[in-house]
């Protein structure tokens, strides 16, 4: 593995290795409260410094992935595996409603550490789902997909794996709120363009790492989602149940 300098738009080693490693565990590679390899053996096999690897093992501590046991070495934690949390099914509106007052409590707190923590490459995750967004908004379209990467990207900016987890175990939830919001955004000629500008400004106010700001920006867009969700397009009980 060569050497790559950190700056805009490029990786550092740690990143790499974080990343790769990430997936690994994601994909299965590992199994939960497998022992990983050593420093010594990983830094072999990445051809990188123990400390890049000691720093990359530290990030997936954090991010709630691994654990460590004194003298034994580093596990697989299963808390990191798919369906981390047991959310039930969303049945109803009031499901619904009880998922955007979560969110509203969640991430504009996620988006206020990812202002003050985020790193070249967790920024570039962000701005990557935005210009998603940019393609799909000009073709007068909306991906959901892309609209849940984009929060996504800042729980996991934001450096604690608790916000991130919580997030893709409400992946389903989120999916069909985003879903008829897509469509209710869409009936107004300046819907698209509008939500995508809210998109944009959390993203701005991240980068310059205004951490009010960014918190500030996310609970209107959230506020903002629910109230063109419930207001705009009533009733949408029987288009749930009948999801």
């Amino acid at each position: 593995m060569s050497p790559a300098a950190d700056g805009p738009g490029r990786k550092s080693l740690a990143d790499v290795v974080f990343d790769r490693m990430h997936r690994a565990i994601k994909s299965g590679a590992y199994k939960p409260d497998e022992r990983l390899p050593t420093e010594h053996e990983l830094s072999a096999e990445f051809e990188v410094s123990r400390p890049i690897v000691r720093e990359a093992l530290r990030r997936l501590r954090e991010q709630g992935l691994i654990y460590s046991r004194q003298g034994a070495g580093s596990f697989v934690r299963s808390i990191g595996l798919k369906q981390p949390l047991g959310f039930g099914q969303l049945e109803n509106v009031s499901d619904l409603l009880n998922c955007y007052e979560f969110r509203l409590t969640l991430e504009p707190e996620g988006a206020a550490l990812a202002a003050e923590r985020h790193r070249p490459a967790t920024l570039a995750a962000v701005e990557a789902a935005l210009e998603l967004l940019r393609d799909a908004t000009n073709r007068q379209s909306h991906r959901e997909d892309a609209d849940f990467e984009f929060h996504l990207a800042i729980a996991v900016a934001a450096e604690n794996g608790y916000f991130s987890t919580a997030l893709e175990a409400l992946k389903d939830h989120i999916a069909v709120g985003m879903r008829f919001h897509g469509i209710s955004i869409k009936r107004d000629s300046t819907g698209l363009a509008r939500v995508f500008g809210e998109h944009a400004a959390i993203f701005e106010a991240i980068r310059a790492r205004d951490s009010a700001q960014a918190r500030d920006l996310m609970r209107v867009h959230l506020a903002g989602s629910r109230e063109r969700l419930f207001e705009r397009r009533r009733p949408i009980e029987g288009e749930l149940v009948a999801e």
